[in-house]
């Protein structure tokens, strides 16, 4: 438990050092986007501005996902990161949608651009755009909160990369059609990424059976131990992204006493953690007490 927050408390440091280094690219593209004319300039610098709070989001759900569990909040705060998450992906994707329709009007009515400008403030951009994915590359497969900040950051590098070609172009041929063309494609390539985490964080909030999980083949493998006989009333989910509950109907082949199923119960904790990474088990022994044996069950249809 320790070692976990202690990855906690450095997944936390480094969101707040992207979030300061993001907040300044997108003042200094402010500034450089109104100098130079850029709607991609702008528009990244709009796209930071608001990764800069979607990072901070995440740096507070670290913080809040860490505090104790308490008689009213018994699974504790942990699926406030999933929410943060969630409302980060939400938020990029508006963004998005209004760049595309801001490129869609400058394509329509191109406007001059100041490339030099625009080349300048974009490579200033980038350099602290990497940074930041470097920061959090690490831990952006560990937590799904990190990892919607990391995709905001990954999406703001890629920006400054295309920022960086498109003013080569109109710097050399003076091609203004390319400014909005980019921000388009960028924003292609983020409602790609993004759609992942949106998927997730949804499927966790609405307690799916965990990705990649075959709960037919978990009733199997359970059925096998010795004592079991029937494995019924089954449900899986995720807490977060990193913690997976399970709990079912153990119907045993004899009548058992209570401290006769402590070895069954290690055996059970044992054998799904290693085979099927569960970390949190919660069985009902029954012994000939259940006429519903489905392996899905959620009492009689009203």
């Amino acid at each position: 438990m320790a070692h976990d927050h202690h990855n906690h408390s450095t997944s936390g440091k480094k969101l707040l050092i992207s979030t300061v280094l993001n907040f300044i690219i997108a003042i200094t593209e402010v500034i450089g986007g109104l100098f130079s004319n850029s709607l991609a300039l702008l528009s990244d610098a709009l796209h930071n501005l608001g990764d800069s709070f979607a990072v901070f989001i995440a740096y507070i759900a670290d913080i809040v996902s860490r505090r104790d569990y308490t008689n009213k909040k018994t699974f504790g705060y942990k699926r406030v990161e999933i929410i943060a998450a969630l409302f980060n992906a939400v938020v990029l994707i508006v963004i998005i949608i209004y760049l595309f329709f801001e490129s869609i009007k400058r394509i329509q009515h191109p406007e001059p651009v100041r490339g030099k400008i625009m080349l300048t403030v974009a490579v200033i951009g980038l350099l602290a755009n990497l940074l930041s994915v470097l920061l959090l590359r690490s831990d952006s497969g560990k937590n799904i909160n990190v990892r919607a900040a990391y995709l905001h950051l990954l999406g703001d590098t890629v920006s400054s990369v295309a920022v960086i070609l498109g003013a080569a172009f109109i710097s050399l041929f003076e091609l203004y059609w390319i400014d909005p063309l980019i921000t388009m494609l960028v924003g292609v390539y983020l409602l790609k990424e993004t759609y992942s985490v949106l998927t997730q964080t949804v499927d966790i909030l609405m307690q799916g059976t965990p990705k990649g999980l075959d709960l037919e083949k978990v009733k199997e493998t359970l059925e096998e131990l010795s004592g079991i006989d029937n494995v019924h009333h089954v449900h899986a989910w995720n807490l977060t992204d990193r913690e997976v509950h399970f709990e079912c109907h153990i119907d045993l082949n004899d009548d058992w006493r209570v401290s006769q199923t402590e070895k069954l119960k290690e055996n059970i904790h044992e054998l799904l953690l290693n085979k099927f990474g569960i970390t949190h088990v919660t069985v009902q022994y029954e012994f000939n007490c259940c006429d519903n044996k489905d392996m899905i069950h959620f009492g009689e249809k009203k």
